[in-house]
């Protein structure tokens, strides 16, 4: 009987969920890094920056809603311009998700506005909309935009092992060399210094600045000057284009549903990303036609947008208010690290690095904002 009860015992153990199980003490995880974090670490998103949109309900009647963080400057500003502009003409309400290709991209717009299957006329796109050269996928005064909270403006450089004389993370500041900071400060890059290669295959190196991920490259060559750019994580959204030098206005956005597509970095302008509702755009159903786009036949699939709102435009009570964790502050410094090098329980062998797009920038609703 007592062999028959420890063995029912054993296998009651076996069973309990891992929440029910006792957690080792170790490391703090990333999560827990966040969730102590000093209210100064946050940084309340303007409501100017925020766009609203309400998809047709689902099958089963329930409400969906995205929200949208707009790039700030200086990255992409013509495009967010635009999109400011279509939201408050209107534009946006009324049109549909077109494109879903899986592991890659969700893109909604005017159903007939330069889509495979078009069958009607374009809306007419409205007055004052700005355009963009290719030149403006890149920005070249990161280094003179100010931090909201006055901290260092670059604070993250993810890669392989640099040398003391090249960029260090340390204190949540990126720490270089006096000589290579005047330089910067100067806007030209010292002849003698060589950015060291990390990790990231798709640029010299990859950080977060400003509460977003970025790439850059620093170069005296003139077939690749130097510059940073946002690069296409999940949840980022762009700017539909069609064959160069066609560089989009805005009319047709999309947002990145699988792994990153880094490739196109500097080829389509980043606008912003989703901060809530991204499961609404993800789990849309995939369309069979080229690139994804739905076709003729699939016309039911394509979910209806109702309407596109810049939440400053709301009514104050109905204004959604969210702030993101300051990539500037010590506690970031310390959650990237964490990331990047996983000492909590359930880990046991720490990976010693992370990839640009792994380390996502927290953002979380403003409890006293609304």
């Amino acid at each position: 009987m007592r062999t028959l009860y420890l063995a029912a015992t054993a296998a009651l153990s076996l069973a309990l969920p891992l929440a029910a199980q006792e957690v080792p003490k170790g490391a703090p995880a990333p999560s827990e890094i966040v969730a102590a974090a000093p209210t100064g670490d946050w940084v309340a998103i303007p409501a100017e920056d925020l766009l609203v949109m309400t998809l047709a309900p689902d099958a089963d009647g329930k409400p969906r809603q995205v929200v949208i963080q707009l790039m700030p400057a200086p990255f992409s500003q013509g495009w967010v311009h635009n999109i400011r502009l279509f939201a408050r003409a209107g534009w946006y309400d009324g049109i549909s998700v077109n494109r879903v290709q899986d592991n890659y991209v969700t893109q909604w717009g005017d159903p007939n506005y330069e889509n495979p299957e078009a069958a009607g006329k374009p809306k007419p796109l409205p007055e004052g909309l700005k355009e963009m050269g290719e030149a403006e996928y890149v920005a070249t005064d990161l280094l003179a935009v100010p931090d909201p909270r006055g901290r260092p403006r670059i604070n993250y450089s993810l890669g392989a092992a640099m040398s003391r004389n090249a960029i260090i993370a340390a204190n949540g500041a990126m720490v270089v060399p006096d000589s290579f900071r005047r330089s910067l400060e100067n806007g030209e890059p010292p002849a003698n210094f060589e950015m060291p290669k990390t990790s990231d295959a798709y640029a010299s190196f990859a950080t977060l600045a400003l509460g977003w991920p970025v790439a850059g490259s620093l170069s005296d060559q003139a077939e690749s000057p130097s510059g940073f750019w946002p690069v296409h994580c999940y949840g980022m959204v762009g700017v539909g284009r069609n064959y160069s030098p066609d560089t989009g206005s805005g009319a047709e956005l999309y947002t990145v549903i699988g792994h990153a597509p880094r490739h196109l970095d500097r080829n389509i302008a980043l606008v912003g990303r989703v901060i809530e509702g991204m499961e609404h755009l993800s789990s849309l159903p995939r369309g069979s036609g080229a690139l994804g786009f739905y076709t003729a036949e699939e016309a039911a699939k394509r979910t209806p947008i109702l309407s596109v709102r810049v939440a400053s435009d709301l009514p104050t009570g109905e204004q959604p208010a969210f702030e993101y964790l300051s990539t500037e502050s010590e506690t970031f410094a310390r959650y990237a690290e964490a990331i990047a090098n996983r000492r909590d329980p359930f880990f046991i062998v720490s990976a010693g690095g992370a990839d640009i797009c792994n380390i996502r920038v927290p953002v979380r609703r403003d409890a006293q904002g609304g």
